[in-house]
This record gives structure tokens, C-alpha cells and sequence, in this order.
């Protein structure tokens, strides 16, 4: 029997949002606005009521954006949700990064490699769903509501924590992506669509550790991007630096001559050269009809 085609050929790039694409939490350039909330003030009432509470801080802070919009009488529905994310600005370059990425991955690899792009944020999926790069992502898994009959936002159903981020880049990995898929069941790491050494994951800080450490050690790669002028970001991405969490740290300017796409083309050029390798090991042994 003929052995199937080599398929580990896709490489995916995983970005957090707030921070890596977008240099503010997306609620401050949307929601809060239409409701009338200075940020500073929010997030120290999220703060402040999930250490009196002991809650997880993302449950508090959907949850408190529902009752101060009740509180406001603003219902908001999910086109008024995807309407805001429209306007979310980005740091430089990220609007061009992905078609400029996807060129670069289809002539290095001479066509023999794919890409993918995915989010993976606690933020809040109905904004992401509206942002203008939305075309360029394979997949947004981020925080979402439930909406009533009438179209309104009544309570958080889908929460993506710190640490729960991770499920998600094993769903990537396995091609478990839609939600309904379960993951827990074994899976041999040549089934696996995309290996963890075709990942790359870019966030921005401490709340993206347990995603770094994990694509880390499953042999995948990581970067962390801090804002040009932020020297309290960059120390924290010189921290995760020090600490192996990723392979490289850069500002986060995404534009064509800047060192973050430098170092990204080298992390691209390893994954499609070592895809070469794996191919060309795959169709040595089909042709001598080895099995694994």
C-alpha cells in the first residue's frame, strides 16, 4: 500500500492581540468610549474586585462591561460589537504584515509551503470579528457573550484566560479548531497537521508565558514584541528573554525593514528548511517502502 504524501507542510504564526497587534487593550478604543468609562477607571474596579472577591479577572471584567452598559441603559449587540472593532488601531506595519508574510512563505518555499495566521487573546471575539485584518486569520479564538433572542449581550459563555490560551494552540496543532472537536484524546505527533516546530507564537508580555513555555518546549518558536518607546515593556520582554521563554524580543513595528520581520523571515526560513528536511526523509522512505 502507497504511503501518504508528506502533509506537515503548513506553518501557522499565533498572535495575541492587545499589546502584540494593537497597542491598547481593545475595550479602550470601543466599548469603553461608547460607554463613557475612562479605562484607568475600569480596569482598577476589575482589579480591586477580583482581589475582594478572589474571581478571575477576566470573568469580572466581562461581566462588569454588561452591568455598567445596563447600568447606562446601552444595550449593545454583536454588529454594534463588530461595528467598534473596525476602528481599533494597530503599531506600524501590521496592516501590510500578512500578505507581505504570505509572500515571503509562498517564494521561500518555492510553493511547497503553506501559512496560517491565528489570535488566540482574552479579549473579546465580537470585536475581533469586525477588525480590518480579520481576512488575513485562519482562525479568532478570543472571549465571547451570549446573546438573547433579542440580539443583546447578556452574559460571558466563553472565557480565554492566561493559561487557557494554551488549549488553543493544541487545537491548532492537532486540526481540532473548531470548538465542538475535543482534544484530550491521543494523537501521535506525525498525525498531527501542524507540528509545534511550525509554530510561531508572538505576544507581548507575562500574561502570554504559558503559551511561550509550551510552544517552547514542544519545539516551536516564540517572540515577544514590546512598544518602541516603553522601556518598563521592554525590560519585561528582556525578562522572558533571560528566561528562555522566547527566542527573540524586538520592538513591535511591523513593517518590511524592521527587526521584528527580520527575525520572523529567520524563524520562517528554519521552519521551511527544516520542512525540506522532513519531506525529503518522508519520500526516501516511501520510496524504499519503509514504514515510521
Amino acid at each position: 500500500m502507497a504511503k501518504a504524501p508528506f502533509f506537515q507542510n503548513t506553518i501557522a504564526i499565533v498572535y495575541d492581540f492587545d499589546g502584540t497587534l494593537s497597542p491598547q487593550p481593545m475595550q479602550e478604543y470601543t466599548v469603553l468610549p461608547k460607554l463613557g468609562i475612562r479605562p484607568r477607571d475600569f480596569w482598577n474596579q476589575v482589579e480591586r474586585e477580583s482581589e475582594e472577591t478572589v474571581s478571575e479577572k477576566m470573568l469580572v471584567y466581562m461581566r462588569l462591561l454588561l452591568e455598567e452598559a445596563h447600568a447606562r441603559k446601552v444595550n449593545i449587540s454583536r454588529s454594534d460589537f463588530q461595528a467598534m472593532g473596525k476602528h481599533i488601531p494597530y503599531f506600524p506595519g501590521v496592516e501590510g504584515w500578512f500578505r507581505r508574510i504570505n509572500t515571503y512563505v509562498r517564494q521561500k518555499g518555492r510553493g511547497q509551503c503553506h501559512i496560517r495566521h491565528y489570535i488566540v487573546s482574552a479579549g473579546m471575539k465580537e470585536i475581533l470579528e469586525g477588525i480590518s485584518i480579520r481576512p488575513y486569520f485562519q482562525q479568532i479564538y478570543a472571549s465571547e457573550y451570549h446573546f438573547n433572542f433579542q440580539g443583546i449581550a447578556t452574559f460571558p459563555k466563553l472565557l480565554i484566560t492566561d493559561t487557557t490560551k494554551t488549549q488553543y494552540l493544541f487545537r491548532v496543532n492537532k486540526g481540532k479548531e473548531t470548538l465542538g472537536e475535543s482534544i484530550n484524546e491521543h494523537m501521535p505527533e506525525h498525525e498531527r497537521p501542524i507540528p509545534f516546530q511550525n509554530i510561531i507564537y508572538i505576544g507581548d508580555g507575562m500574561t502570554d508565558v504559558p503559551s511561550m513555555a509550551l510552544t517552547k518546549k514542544s519545539g516551536g518558536h516564540t517572540i515577544a514584541v514590546y512598544p518602541a518607546r516603553n522601556r518598563n515593556d521592554r525590560e519585561t520582554c528582556v525578562k522572558l528573554l533571560s528566561a528562555n521563554r522566547v527566542d527573540f524580543i524586538a520592538p513591535a513595528d511591523y513593517r518590511s525593514e524592521s527587526k521584528l520581520s527580520s527575525r520572523v523571515k529567520l524563524l520562517l526560513d528554519a521552519i521551511i528548511t527544516d520542512i525540506a528536511y522532513r519531506q525529503e526523509v518522508a519520500s526516501c522512505r516511501t520510496e524504499h517502502r519503509l514504514t515510521r
